[in-house]
């Protein structure tokens, strides 16, 4: 049977950090995937609850969090509500998040492989974790960024350092989600540390990075950079595939999209290996 734990620990500045662990109890294999979501993201996006359930019934433990001030709430799993923690967020927190995350698993699963899985912008920060921590044997990526500031307009910044806030969009309800200035102010504080690119060049376990050829947020481009710094990591592209590989939120049907079904099989025989 496929059960699906949840569990909530203490993230930044108090916010909670809500996950849940899905796994299937007679079949479990002996190493656990942490999965990170990405910028706007969160643990229900999408199909992210498929996702899990195939990695469970492959005999995997797949645990999904939500970052701590991703914006999501106990009260409302399903959709950014608590913009004043979204806009307060900073890699410093996420990156702290993460690294909470798999204290709690390595505290409760002890002696057991992690792997890390990180999409878009969980992808970078799952790069600079997995560059910094023993505890990760296996990586993989998925539409990863390779550059922090890639999230916003270079020339927003101005404006930014002087209003203290900017406003992204929410490209599938429209509404203006803020981005306090502090954001800008950790990245360039933690410039070096947060250096996806200069990280990529420090992994040393195996690592698989995937790719939509049609992603349009991320280019395939990057992949291919964040692959020319680690030679011995390998690159797999989703032929038209774009950045969430067909994924949509909500998400109603009962099957993967194609593509996302083709990166999970991917992932699959990478982390089997």
């Amino acid at each position: 049977m496929i059960i699906n734990e949840q569990f909530t620990l203490s993230g930044s500045s108090g916010k909670p950090i809500i996950g849940d662990c899905t796994y299937d109890d007679k079949s479990i294999n002996p190493a656990i995937i942490i999965f990170v979501h990405g910028f706007k993201g969160f643990k229900d996006w999408g199909a992210h609850h498929l996702v899990a359930r195939y990695f469970a019934q492959k005999g995997y433990r797949y645990l999904k969090f939500n970052l701590s001030h991703s914006g999501v709430t106990s009260e409302n799993l399903k959709d950014v509500t608590d913009l004043e923690a979204f806009s307060s967020n900073t890699v410093s927190k996420e990156l702290t998040d993460l690294n909470e995350v798999i204290g709690y698993v390595s505290l409760h699963y002890p002696s057991v492989p992690v792997y890390l899985i990180g999409h878009s912008r969980g992808g970078g920060l799952a790069v600079i974790q997995a560059a910094n921590d023993s505890r990760i044997s296996k990586l993989v990526t998925w539409a990863a960024i390779a550059d922090f500031s890639s999230l916003w307009k270079a020339e927003q910044e101005e404006e930014w350092v002087k209003t203290g806030r900017i406003f992204v969009e929410n490209a599938r309800t429209k509404e203006k989600m803020p981005l306090n200035s502090t954001l800008l102010e950790d990245f360039n504080t933690h410039k070096d540390e947060f250096d996806i690119v200069q990280a990529a060049g420090r992994i040393v376990i195996p690592w698989l990075i995937i790719h939509g050829d049609e992603d349009v947020n991320v280019k395939f481009s990057v992949a291919q950079e964040l692959a020319q710094k680690q030679l011995k990591a390998e690159i797999h592209k989703i032929q038209g595939a774009n950045h969430v590989f067909g994924a949509s939120h909500p998400y109603t049907l009962s099957e993967l999209p194609v593509h996302l079904q083709q990166v999970c099989e991917k992932t699959l025989a990478f982390l089997g290996n």
